[in-house]
C-alpha cells in the first residue's frame, strides 16, 4: 500500500476547500487545519498556496505525459485524459480561473508549464536539447490556443464531452509537431 506523502496530504486539504471557498480566501492555516498538520509544516514543502496550486497542476499533467510511448499510450491518449482531467475537476479549475489573477495567474502557469511539459516531450522525441526557434514558436501557439479553449469549454459550458475536446486539441495540433508526437 502506498501511504501518501505530506505534499499529497496538503493537496487534497486544499482542493477539499476549493469546493466551498474561493482559492483567494483560503488562508494557510485553513488547509493545515482541515488535513491536522501546522503551518510550518506547510511551508516546509510550499512557498504559498500558489506555488501548491503550481504542484498540483505540475503533478497531474505530468503524471499524464509521463505515459506517452509507454505500453501502446500516445498522444490521443494524453490529449484524451488531459480533457478528462481538467473537465472532471472542473469547479476546482474554474475556481483557480476566477480567483487567481496577474502574473501568477492559474492561466498564466497552466500556459507556461503545458509549454515546457510539450517542449519536453518533444526534445524526447527529437533526441535533443536545442528545440529551433520556429518549433518552439508553433508549441507554445498550440498550447495558447488549447488552453484558452480549454477555458471556454470549462467557464461557458459549451456541452462538448472530454472525447470531442481531446478530438479538437488533435485536430488543431501543427503539422510540424504532429510528426513528433502523433504516430506516423
Amino acid at each position: 500500500m502506498k501511504r501518501k506523502t505530506t505534499k499529497e496530504l496538503l493537496a487534497e486539504s486544499f482542493l477539499e476547500l476549493t469546493e466551498s471557498k474561493r482559492i483567494d480566501k483560503i488562508r494557510i492555516s485553513d488547509i493545515t487545519d482541515n488535513c491536522g498538520m501546522s503551518p510550518p509544516t506547510f511551508y516546509h514543502h510550499f512557498r504559498d498556496k500558489y506555488d501548491l496550486l503550481v504542484w498540483i497542476h505540475t503533478n497531474r499533467v505530468s503524471g499524464i505525459m509521463s505515459k506517452i510511448d509507454r505500453d501502446g499510450y500516445k498522444w490521443r491518449d494524453t490529449l484524451l485524459d488531459g480533457a478528462r482531467y481538467y473537465y472532471e475537476n472542473r469547479s476546482y479549475i474554474i475556481n483557480a480561473l476566477k480567483h487567481t489573477s496577474g502574473q501568477g495567474s492559474f492561466v498564466e502557469y497552466v500556459t507556461r508549464s503545458n509549454t515546457e511539459l510539450l517542449a519536453k516531450e518533444v526534445r524526447r522525441k527529437l533526441m535533443t536539447e536545442y528545440l529551433p526557434p520556429e518549433l518552439y514558436g508553433l508549441i507554445k501557439m498550440y498550447v495558447y490556443g488549447t488552453v484558452y479553449f480549454m477555458l471556454d469549454w470549462l467557464l461557458h459550458d459549451t456541452g462538448q464531452t472530454p472525447e470531442q475536446v481531446a478530438q479538437l486539441w488533435e485536430d488543431g495540433l501543427p503539422e510540424p509537431l504532429r510528426k513528433h508526437l502523433c504516430e506516423a
